[in-house]
């Protein structure tokens, strides 16, 4: 068979994901990877540098096709963080759906080890720059070292709230997944809730008030 010349980012992870589903195991090297997909070994080199890389690739393939497909509907640019997220949330567990059985083996071939979550490190660098530019409202603190902490503190806290629930969608037998869908909801929900600076915002203000008020009377 003659070997493919026209080869993407997206051939290589689909016959990388196609491969170890099939064989239940890594290729053994590049070379018979290739020569089992019919194109040549330099070719995988000009995307990727390693099998490890590649899994990287998946997973970071997963969060750009759903913001690719989030960009698609017109609502959702119009829509508040907390809804944003909450698309964003239902849209790539969407994908994760469609690639369970994938996802079960590159996160559990490494169980109980660091290197299950190597495979996610494009994807957490991806997800927490979006959760950056969501624009969630904080307390303003007019203090540039503890602005940046307060920011680190949301994304790091973000990233564990997507482990975590992917944790629970592995571990959900429900049809459907229906409770992951139950679960996104009300963690995404819960920490917003939280996060609501309205109340907190009124409560420094009533402080302020307080405050002057008693200055004026001293």
């Amino acid at each position: 068979m003659a070997k493919k010349k026209n080869i993407s980012t997206n051939d290589i992870i689909t016959f990388y994901m196609d491969y170890v589903l099939a064989h239940n195991e890594q290729p053994k090297s590049v070379y018979s990877f290739a020569k089992h997909n019919h194109f040549e070994e330099a070719k995988f080199y000009e995307f990727f540098g390693s099998f490890e890389a590649v899994e990287k690739g998946v997973f970071k393939a997963f969060f750009d096709n759903t913001i690719t497909a989030l960009h698609k509907s017109p609502e959702y640019k119009d829509f508040e963080p907390r809804n944003q997220l909450l698309s964003f949330y239902f849209t790539f567990f969407e994908n994760l759906t469609a690639n369970r059985s994938y996802v079960v083996y590159a996160l559990h071939q490494h169980k109980n080890s660091m290197k299950s979550l190597a495979a996610l490190t494009a994807l957490k660098s991806s997800f927490t720059h979006y959760i950056s530019e969501l624009g969630i409202e904080m307390i303003a603190i007019k203090q540039e070292q503890l602005e940046k902490i307060q920011n680190r503190s949301l994304k790091e806290t973000a990233w564990l709230q997507l482990l975590l629930t992917m944790k629970f969608w592995l571990d959900d037998t429900s049809p459907s997944f229906e409770k992951t869908d139950i679960f996104i909801e009300k963690s995404v929900n819960t920490s917003f809730d939280i996060l609501d600076v309205a109340p907190l915002k009124s409560l420094i203000d009533f402080g302020k008030f307080i405050f002057k008020e008693k200055i004026k009377m001293n």
